[in-house]
């Protein structure tokens, strides 16, 4: 009798032990994976936090200051989506001309889309301010990396390029102006960072 006792009980522990394992096994591991470093030795996590821009709420000396800081707002809100829109056709029009074979088909090319530009925004552009227009200079060449005067040169060749520079000298513009986002564009730059995060 002891004996059958001593086997039951044994049986009992081993049925126990079983579903101890087969429990512990079955627990789920929550967690997420991530990439690791090791760093003299340890075992460090490495990850990726998002960009975050910041900018210092604007303190103005006078009222003439903030003035002249909303109007630069209002400008660059003005033109900014025209310079996004030049970006995004220059690479188009560009993709669209290196598949062209002859000179002579690039040149009917970018005399269409020259007419395409005209019929879709001469009349909106020519109700910019003077100052809107020299904020899209820059802004074209921000979002195209080239200048108005190289996009000029580019599609419609050198004398066409040449004979606007030259008329747009004579109303104080600059089609070879470069933009320059740590200098004397740094707070345009502000603006368009602002936009682009729909601060403003």
């Amino acid at each position: 009798m002891n004996v059958r006792v001593f086997f039951f009980g044994l049986v009992l522990t081993f049925l126990a032990c079983g579903w101890c394992v087969v429990d512990a096994t079955a627990q789920v591991v929550t967690g997420q994976t991530t990439r690791a470093v090791v760093y003299q030795g340890d075992t460090i996590p490495y990850i990726e936090l998002p960009t975050v821009h910041y900018h210092a709420p604007r303190i103005f000396n006078n009222r003439r200051e903030e003035q002249s800081y909303n109007r630069l707002v209002h400008n660059v809100k003005r033109v900014y989506p025209y310079a996004r829109l030049a970006g995004i056709k220059f690479q188009e029009y560009s993709e669209l001309l290196e598949e062209l074979e002859t000179d002579a088909q690039r040149r009917r090319a970018a005399r269409e889309i020259e007419q395409e530009i005209k019929d879709e925004f001469e009349g909106e552009l020519r109700r910019l301010t003077i100052s809107q227009g020299h904020i899209l200079i820059k802004l074209i060449d921000r979002e195209t990396k080239h200048t108005s005067y190289d996009v000029l040169r580019d599609f419609r060749g050198a004398f066409t390029a040449v004979f606007w520079q030259s008329f747009g000298r004579l109303f104080g513009y600059n089609l070879k102006t470069e933009y320059d986002p740590y200098g004397d564009d740094k707070l345009i730059e502000e603006i368009v960072q602002l936009i682009e995060l729909g601060a403003i």
